[in-house]
């Protein structure tokens, strides 16, 4: 489908038709007959596409020259928005001459405005003539892009958010059975263990199942998964590593900031005192294993019993490490488990209700299941396809219109019809734009909602905000098993984070250039499949692993950029720029280079070096969201980043950072600020700095860190009426929460970190009515009460770092708390009001000093009735 590429630019075009009439003057006649050209020509889109599929040459050319229109007409109406903004917000008698008359260097860019318009119109009617030549007909509703969209598209997305996920994993439980007694053998050798199967044959899915049994949770002290794929740093892997044993630091460093050997040894003396079971998932070369062991023998022989699991396309892998080894050659599922996979997703519990001949589907839908040939991916994904179209009909057609085919080709068959039936141009552009991303790349949802919205693919909707269409929208590609669910918010209940399998997002990739919304450029496996024109990688690309310096010699309309892992990025003047994402790479001239591209939405740099922002970052009138996790500025954040009037999501990390003493009223719905340890405190005890966060009342994450944080940091809340989620910390000294009214009554999650707090906070929290996590850190108290009633919907309460004696909970309390982690909390005994707790299943208790619980009478009440309680 050709519309991705082009549909929400053509809607961006329509509003700004309309909006800029006053300010257009005298071009606005012709920005309208521009539109309405450009609405007959975009009725040609459909049936040219088909033609152009078909492998007709000359409906490749017209659509990639509707594409340059479309992207060519908008950028010239967006110089006029630009202008309107600037003027807004110009102050004093300049200001007034702006906004009320026309500027010589307005009217200016005017004229060449109303130049620029009538090129693009005599294309357009030259495309228009040449199209009608070629007999590309009018097919369906030529309305400009089809924009509206009906709330009823998604209309059953609380069913599926409820239920899609409570489908069990089918099959692989001989093999799980199998692996679990080989990883807990006897034999105390490290040894290891490989799945060895096709790509879509479920060996993750199998691994994740092991991992995640009651037995190998118990069998070993320390569990470590890091993914590996074509293409990966030594380094990195011991970073993940280490993030899973450590945390974010170790002994105060931060782990982004050690080296290999450092790394290795550190892993290394963990594991040499542990039983540890570590797994390398899609490990695809052979010497692997011998590159991650180069500088340091990372893991050692303890001669405990210790485990290594990889899962692996390539049976020579797995056979190549040089130790004891036993592999696993998985087998596709039999005929049976097949239908058990199909039935579950193509017709779920919740569903099968509403469906009175549900004989006649299952008659259907087992021939259709023995077609995958056991393949799990592509049970799934078909199955996730039924399940929306539940239609005799439509099954019918697709059995009897089955051909024979290899894998790769019936998963391409699967993938396109599944694409096709995605329910709007919209959510086809979210979910080809995940090709972005590199080969088992861990996907943010909350970071993907901003990119998707920067790009303008999510559509206003009745009743709901675009975040909310957004988050629709992966709950719908989920429910379809377009995407891996890897894990869900504790405190919403949404989807968190998510991934594609490696089959999808190579089709993805293919399709995404084909369609002319986006070039993949991978300089490890090569630049797959051609563009589907020369002029395409000039609007969005995505550079992976890439080392020549000339990747932006013909890109100077380029609109969206990523970019990961490049030895060196140099930026070009890029004028219609509007997202850009760069991870692990060198910045060079970076600042110089940034203020040009004044119609930017989206600015991320994440891990880079060298990186600095110029004074004149406010002149990005439209930025809505500036990411600078894991990247520190070589100079101080520029304050007249704060006077941009779009400005919503704000990531600032270990950056020099002043805040401004006149700010007006921001509108930020999420700050996160992590202040750079040398210097902070002074920072933080001026009082402009209070005054400045006391006017983000919008706010509805804030997470706040430094060291030796003033107490008087937790008054800050009183203004943030709409608060949602809250980490502050760490506060040397906090001597008592503000009163429960006095804090945001929609809290849903909060982490307080001190290293002291005098007072039991509990009473206070416990009136809040929303509140489903709470993380607290440093409570030095001798006794702690929580009251019944107290804490209505928490589900998930950590308490580190604390002292208490006594720990009473009265009966009905925490009703809803199903899981509770005590780190660091030197306890005599466990409470027995936990025992008042009807949810609680999950009990876990680390660095508990040498109390041992082995005996403790509550536990073995609790473990008694079901609850699972760990070290």
């Amino acid at each position: 489908m050709v519309e991705p590429a082009i549909s929400a630019v053509a809607g961006s075009i329509k509003d700004l038709a309309v909006q800029e009439t006053t300010l257009l003057c005298g071009v606005i006649g012709e920005a309208g007959f521009l539109k309405d050209e450009l609405q007959r020509l975009h009725g040609f889109l459909k049936d040219a596409d088909t033609k152009r599929r078909s492998g007709n040459s000359n409906a490749t050319i017209c659509i990639g020259q509707i594409r340059d229109a479309t992207y060519e007409a908008e950028n010239v109406l967006q110089v006029v928005d630009y202008m309107k903004k600037r003027n807004m917000l110009k102050k004093g008698f300049v200001g007034a001459i702006s906004r009320y008359a026309r500027l010589p260097s307005d009217l200016i860019t005017l004229h060449k405005v109303g130049n620029e318009i009538q090129r693009i119109r005599r294309r357009v009617r030259e495309i228009f003539e040449s199209a009608r030549d070629l007999e590309f007909l009018y097919r369906g509703n030529t309305e400009l892009g089809n924009f509206h969209v009906d709330d009823e598209s998604l209309q059953d997305h609380g069913l599926v958010l409820q239920n899609f996920e409570a489908v069990t994993v089918i099959g692989f439980d001989n093999e799980q059975k199998e692996i679990v007694e080989k990883l807990t053998e006897k034999d105390n050798k490290l040894s290891v263990v490989s799945i060895v199967g096709m790509g879509g044959a479920g060996k993750t899915t199998l691994a994740r199942k092991i991992c995640t049994s009651d037995k190998i949770k118990q069998y070993f002290d320390a569990i470590s998964w890091v993914t590996v794929s074509q293409k990966f740093e030594v380094v990195d892997l011991l970073k993940d590593i280490m993030k899973q044993i450590f945390g974010g630091r170790d002994d105060g460093r931060e782990v982004g900031q050690m080296g290999e050997i450092d790394l290795g040894k550190k892993i290394q003396a963990f594991f040499a005192e542990k039983r540890y079971l570590v797994v390398l998932d899609d490990v695809w070369t052979a010497n692997t294993w011998n590159q991650i062991n180069t500088m340091v023998k990372v893991f050692p022989d303890a001669n405990n019993g210790s485990r290594v699991m990889l899962t692996t396309r390539k049976i020579d892998v797995a056979y190549h490490i040089t130790m004891q080894t036993y592999v696993h050659e998985l087998k596709l599922l039999d005929g049976e488990k097949s239908w058990e996979l199909f039935s579950m997703k193509a017709l779920p519990p919740y569903r099968r209700s509403l469906i009175q001949n549900i004989d006649e589907f299952e008659e259907i839908g087992r021939k259709l299941a023995r077609k995958c040939k056991g393949l799990p991916l592509a049970l799934a994904v078909l199955g996730g396809y039924l399940s929306r179209n539940l239609n005799l009909d439509a099954w019918s057609d697709i059995l009897q219109g089955w051909t024979s085919t290899e894998n790769g080709q019936m998963m391409g068959a699967i993938l396109a019809r599944s694409y096709s039936d995605l329910p709007n141009h919209y959510i086809k552009s979210c979910f080809l734009y995940l090709a972005v991303f590199p080969e088992d790349y861990s996907i943010f949802v909350s970071d993907l909602i901003k990119l998707w919205i920067a790009e303008g693919f999510i559509p206003p909707i009745t009743r709901h905000t675009r975040e909310q269409t957004a988050r629709m929208y992966v709950s719908d590609l989920a429910q379809r098993c377009l995407v891996q669910v890897v894990s869900r918010s504790k405190a919403h209940g949404w989807i968190e984070e998510i991934r594609i399998h490696d089959i999808l997002r190579d089709w993805c990739v293919e399709e995404a250039r084909y369609a002319g919304l986006v070039d993949v450029i991978d300089n490890t496996i090569g630049h797959v499949g051609e563009s589907s024109s020369n002029t395409m990688v000039s609007y969005r690309s995505s550079f992976q692993n890439f080392c020549d310096g000339n990747m932006f010699t013909a890109t100077p309309n380029l609109r969206t950029l990523f970019g990961f892992e490049l030895s060196s990025f140099s930026l070009p003047k890029l004028r219609f720029l509007r997202v850009l994402h760069v991870e692990k790479s060198i910045l060079i001239n970076f600042g110089r280079v940034i203020s040009g591209c004044i119609h930017l939405r989206y600015l991320g740099l994440r891990g880079c070096q060298q990186a600095t922002l110029p004074s004149s970052i406010g002149q990005l009138l439209y930025l809505q969201t500036i990411d600078l996790r894991e990247t520190s500025l070589e100079s101080a954040i520029p304050n007249s980043l704060w006077d941009i009037p779009t400005l919503r999501h704000v990531y600032l990390h270990s950056t020099l950072f002043s805040a401004p003493r006149n700010c007006p009223q921001k509108e930020l719905q999420s700050l996160h600020l992590h202040l750079p340890y040398e210097g902070n405190s002074k920072l933080l005890r001026r009082g402009y700095m209070v005054a400045f966060l006391g006017q983000m009342t919008q706010l509805t994450t804030l997470v706040l860190s430094a060291e030796s944080m003033p107490q008087e940091m937790i008054h800050l809340l009183a203004n943030m009426n709409v608060l949602v989620e809250v980490t502050l910390g760490v506060f040397t000294l906090l001597d008592k929460l503000p009163d429960s009214q006095l804090l945001p009554q929609d809290l849903r999650r909060l982490d307080l970190l001190a290293d002291t707090i005098k007072e039991d906070p509990m009473p206070i929290l416990e009136k809040l009515p929303c509140l489903v996590v709470v993380k607290l850190w440093g409570y030095q108290g001798r006794t702690m009460l929580c009251s019944a009633k107290g804490f209505p919907r928490l589900q998930e309460l950590i308490l580190s770092f604390s002292s208490i004696d006594e720990w009473r909970l009265e009966v009905e309390t925490m009703p809803k708390l199903s899981r509770l982690m005590l780190y660091n909390c030197n306890m005599k005994k466990l409470p027995e009001g936990l025992l008042h707790l009807p949810s609680l299943k999950e009990l876990e208790l680390r660095g508990m000093g040498s109390q041992n619980y082995e005996d403790d009478v509550t536990r073995k009440k609790l473990d008694g009735r079901g609850c699972k309680v760990g070290d």
